[in-house]
């Protein structure tokens, strides 16, 4: 039964007034109606109960099974509902986060996944080109990226199976089919359109704001040995679209206003439609850390990554493709400049592994620097390795 909290939260906690996330979920009375909820510390606040006692013109917009219509309806709402749910945070809406179920808080219309860590990339080209320079000659040039598959975007806590694929090491003859041997994390960073953009209008820098509504972790899980044999020469496809998990919760993005941050020094001349030299401070500076099995392996700084979510917006767009609502880019994997900076298990191992086993769990946390000290928190991703 929803019940009433303190509106003052124990000091430190990262899901306070300042973070607030939205998320969907439902409870064992009501298990087919799915709603906007907002995390509150340990609990979830009905946002479309609190909305309509309160006679909100935003009721219709949260009592929704999904983000997208609140997505849709663009920042000065985002604003103005964030505004509202601050007021509702002593009201009786309230719900214990161990007695709900989480689910994909937004309905997913494309997917892309970047490649904007210049430590990942520089690890990954030495570990697969020794012979050859680590980094691509138009890496510094442009963000890297594919199109992922939208339909294996997962919520945290959903089971990965471990995925098949033909796979074919250097000695082998021919190559052989069966479950991954090599299966891998990438601890990443995503990032949620709201506002669509019609084709042929591409998103400038200066627009960032007005399309992303927020952030949440990302785990897109890798199929090391699947992907090193097919990503010749069009890139990664079975090896990554087996399952891409998401945080339930996705934190507005106006909450990272204190962790902005500049991004790395640019190497090279940017192009005008990538040159965020005048822009506001692109990077974000969000704490990972990544635990297998409760033991924490490494804990990856997103604020070491070479290209920005505003950068990877405008490249998405400049070639005309349009911008649609529920449109999720993720990062790349998040490594920074230490060894126990990196953000997949290919870089930790050097490439020798020990790689994941059937059974394991794997949990992403995060949280960024907050007003007067806070932190700002990002629902964590968790997902467990169960055999094919």
């Amino acid at each position: 039964m929803p019940e009433h909290i303190p509106s003052e939260l124990p000091e430190g906690d990262p899901f306070g007034a300042d973070t607030l996330p939205y998320g969907v979920f439902t409870t064992p009375d009501a298990p087919d109606h799915p709603r906007i909820g907002v995390r509150y510390g340990a609990h979830v606040l009905d946002a479309a109960a609190a909305a309509a006692e309160h006679g909100s013109a935003y009721a219709d917009l949260l009592d929704q099974p999904v983000l997208n219509p609140l997505l849709a309806a663009g920042r000065p709402v985002w604003q103005a509902v964030r505004a509202e749910v601050r007021t509702w945070l002593d009201g009786p809406h309230f719900h214990p986060l161990s007695e709900v179920t989480l689910h994909l808080p937004f309905e997913v219309a494309d997917y892309v996944d970047f490649y904007a860590s210049e430590h990942h990339a520089t690890n990954v080209g030495r570990i697969f080109r020794p012979n050859a320079e680590a980094l691509t000659p138009n890496w510094k040039h442009l963000p890297i990226g594919y199109h992922g598959r939208a339909g294996t975007v997962v919520v945290s806590g959903t089971d990965v199976v471990r995925p098949l694929g033909q796979r074919k090491a250097p000695a082998d003859e021919r190559p052989s089919f069966g479950p991954c041997a090599k299966l891998d994390i990438e601890a990443e960073v995503g990032f949620v359109v709201g506002t669509p953009a019609p084709a042929n209008t591409p998103v400038p820098l200066g627009d960032f704001r007005e399309h992303v509504f927020g952030v949440c972790l990302v785990n897109d899980w890798s199929a090391r040995d699947i992907q090193q044999w097919e990503y010749v020469p069009l890139g990664p496809f079975l090896g990554k679209s087996f399952a891409t998990s998401v945080s339930a919760w996705i934190t507005p993005l106006d909450a990272f206003d204190t962790a902005r941050t500049a991004p790395p020094e640019r190497t090279h001349p940017l192009l005008p439609y990538l040159d965020d030299s005048a822009a506001e401070p692109g990077g974000i500076d969000i704490r990972l850390e990544v635990s297998i099995n409760g033991e924490v392996i490494t804990r990856p700084p997103f604020a070491s990554m070479y290209w920005t979510a505003a950068q990877q917006l405008a490249h998405m767009t400049i070639n005309g493709a349009s911008l649609r609502t529920g449109d999720f880019y993720a990062s790349g994997t998040v490594s920074g400049p230490g060894e126990d900076q990196v953000g997949c298990l290919l870089e930790l191992t050097k490439g020798k592994g020990p790689y994941l086993a059937d059974g394991d769990e794997v949990v992403i946390t995060g949280w960024a620097p907050g007003p007067n000290g806070s932190r700002i928190g990002l629902g964590e991703v968790t997902g467990r390795i169960i055999a094919g």
